[in-house]
């Protein structure tokens, strides 16, 4: 039997993080030399092991909780130690910080034994600077030897990374067979009723990354939130706390922040996590948005480059350092990747509604000659067969094979579990398209740039070109499906895709209040959100990447289109779900998560391979909470509609501290959905709907 090569689970690690540094170890504290343990460093591993034993025994875990928003403090037992009683008489604290660049850890030993308590206390370390992609394949790896020099430091160097590691007072042991396993010992000596605290630091000098932690205090708000339902509360706190810790900027530009886009695997620049993260982000300031905007244009293609898929006007799909190769499975992926379908279109509409939310003029005047050139690859690129539609086919053979957000290979599946063949068309790929087409138009118009009727026109084509190829009859009416392939035939199974059409102006009323029916059945909303696929499809598996399992961003888009079209049963139950998964994962919500029915196990499922925290998982909340206030401001056109989805069912809330354009605001909604909202900036005035749209009957 062949032994496969298995991408290293990690969804029961405990995990601290402040980019460009993160560290996942076991639920006791200990990083031990196995899977996806260790501490990382952008796309590299720094540390592969940091085994805490006291008396060469292990400490019996008693348990672990965070220590501010880049810290863990893990409590263990030494019950061979202290007084002969029942009640253990000696812990050991560990807390754990990540650091900019590298991490910290304090071992605190306390006793409350009447008799002394000597010991020693051993850290086994070991580096194998391993890159990401070999960690993520789950392949072999080689420890390297340290080598120590001044008292208390060991240091490793290779591939332009040095790591050093500092312990004041401890013993180093690092010849023969611990070259490779070195050993920092300290011995312990308290008196009865004593402690101590023992430290060791890790530092790396990485001057070839291509991402550096920015200096200073979060681009946006953190409001104050109170809540009849305590979840959001909870919910929102967790994510803000795990968005500090995954603040990026470019290495040469410390000034534009982006959002990275998961730990630990993609620790980096993503273009369209880092666009939609920050688009959610708008309810607490625009700062956020013109940096990601910046950094995306600054790498703007310029030219058609098959082998990166580069081509003018395209937005980047991801930045390493190095090419991303993922043994195994074919997977060569160029230090600078462009293989993304809707990146393009994502940067324009999140300029477009930070312009909304207040982005001054002045920020986005230098950007405009980006717009015209993303725009000119919607209108030359986008489209190589010229059928209207946009769609994508990798060339290379290397590349990605799906380059929608959906990216993993078997991703678009007919009703059958047939696997769609390329170049594809996907169904929410032509809602961003339109949406970047009006969007564009309005931005032209208002800076006196031309264009705007060319742009206006092409999102008219759009339209009917949507209506007459993308509509199939399905097993609960009419729906979109979820792709065309390359004979044009439409990819009939039922997938959350279609809930990114909601507000991007592809639909007309009637049409959105179908998929919002659709979006209300049993088969997509029967887990703790909304399915990427229908249970009743043939590529339906609970645990399938992209086929089945529920990813918290994706629920989050499609509530947030729900309620903003006013479907309130819709968005109120993948609410539920959402804050009711907040639940399980101690409020902070993974990448994504198991399809299952609620009533298998009351609780969802895990994705055992899932980022955690995750940039576009983390700033949901922030959607949700705009989704509750129902806060929808237009700067330039003067007005801020108010539309909540809290009040009876989901309950009141008072939020202080959201942001539109400079000014700091507050909404409060009571228990029967009346909002009011005060700070807004003149000559902005709310405007309340004199009546909600009619709910929705679900569909069965």
């Amino acid at each position: 039997m062949i032994e496969r090569q298995l991408q290293p689970l990690l969804h029961e690690l405990a995990g601290v993080v402040l980019a460009p540094t993160s560290a996942l170890g076991d639920a006791t504290g200990q990083i031990r030399p196995t899977g996806v343990q260790g501490v990382f460093h952008a796309d590299a591993r720094v540390l592969s092991r940091a085994e805490l034993r006291v008396d060469e025994r292990e400490l019996e875990g008693l348990t672990r909780g965070d220590d501010g928003p880049h810290g863990a403090r893990f409590v263990g037992l030494a019950r061979w130690l202290g007084d002969p009683t029942p009640d253990p008489t000696v812990r050991v604290e560990r807390l754990r910080r990540a650091t900019r660049n590298g991490l910290t850890e304090e071992l605190r030993i306390v006793s409350t034994a009447t008799v002394g308590v000597r010991a020693t206390v051993t850290v086994d370390l070991g580096c194998d600077l391993a890159p990401i992609e070999a960690v993520k394949s789950g392949g072999t790896t080689t420890a390297l030897e340290a080598k120590t020099g001044q008292p208390g430091l060991l240091t490793w160097s290779a591939a332009g990374i040095t790591v050093t590691v500092s312990a004041p007072g401890a013993e180093v042991l690092a010849t023969a067979e611990r070259a490779t396993a070195p050993r920092l010992a300290w011995p312990v000596d308290l008196p009865p009723g004593g402690e101590t605290v023992l430290s060791w630091k890790l530092t790396v000098e990485d001057p070839r990354a291509v991402v550096v932690g920015p200096a200073g205090d979060p681009e946006w708000s953190r409001p104050e939130v109170t809540a009849d339902d305590r979840r959001l509360v909870r919910l929102l706190n967790r994510s803000l706390d795990d968005l500090r810790g995954l603040r990026l900027a470019e290495t040469g530009a410390p000034t534009d922040v982006f959002l990275a886009a998961g730990v630990p695997w993609f620790l980096t620049l993503f273009g369209r996590d880092s666009l939609w993260a920050a688009r959610m982000m708008l309810p607490l300031g625009t700062d956020l948005a013109a940096g990601t905007l910046r950094v995306l244009a600054r790498r703007q293609g310029t030219r058609v480059d098959p082998a990166t898929g580069e081509a003018p006007g395209k937005i980047l799909h991801e930045l390493r350092r190095h090419e991303f190769t993922v043994p195994g499975n074919g997977l060569r992926l160029p230090p600078a990747y462009y293989g993304t379908v809707d990146a393009t279109m994502l940067w324009v509409n999140l300029l477009h509604d930070a312009w909304r939310w207040g982005l001054p003029a002045e920020q986005i005047e230098p950007l405009l000659p980006h717009l015209e050139a993303a725009l000119g690859w919607l209108g030359e690129h986008a489209d190589p067969d010229g059928d209207g539609l946009v769609e994508y086919v990798d060339t290379t053979g290397h590349g990605l094979s799906n380059q929608g957000w959906k990216d993993s290979g078997d991703a678009v599946r007919f009703h059958d579990g047939t696997l769609a063949t390329a170049p594809i068309v996907l169904a929410e790929v032509q809602g961003y398209a339109h949406e970047a087409a009006m969007n564009g138009a309005a931005l032209l118009d208002a800076f006196g740039r031309p264009g705007a009727d060319r742009w206006r026109e092409h999102a008219a084509g759009l339209v009917r070109r949507f209506r007459d190829s993308f509509w199939v009859d399905g097993r609960y009416g009419p729906q979109p499906a979820l792709a065309l392939d390359r004979d044009k035939r439409p990819v009939d199974s039922l997938t959350s895709n279609i809930g990114h059409l909601l507000g991007t102006g592809l639909l007309d009323r009637d049409e959105e209040a179908q998929i919002a029916r659709l979006l209300t059945t049993d088969t997509l909303t029967g887990g703790f959100g909304l399915r990427t696929m229908a249970t009743d499809d043939a590529g339906f598996s609970p645990l399938s990447y992209h086929c089945g399992s529920i990813w918290t961003h994706d629920t989050a888009i499609v509530l947030g289109g729900l309620a903003r079209a006013g479907h309130r049963t819709a968005a109120l139950g993948l609410a539920e779900g959402l804050l009711s998964a907040a639940e399980a994962f101690d409020y902070r919500l993974p990448e994504l998560y198991g399809g299952d029915d609620r009533s298998l196990l009351h609780r969802p499922v895990p994705y055992p391979a899932s980022c955690r925290p995750q940039a576009w998982a983390a700033a949901g909340a922030v959607l949700l909470l705009q989704a509750a206030t129902g806060l929808y401001p237009d700067v330039p056109g003067g007005t801020v509609r108010l539309a909540p989805l809290a009040g009876p069912e989901l309950g009141g809330l008072h939020v202080d501290g959201l942001r539109v354009g400079d000014a700091s605001v507050t909404v409060t909604v009571d228990h029967t959905g009346e909002a009011t909202v005060t700070g807004l900036p003149a000559p902005l005035t709310p405007t309340v709907p004199t009546q909600r749209r009619p709910t929705t009957p679900a569909l069965h």
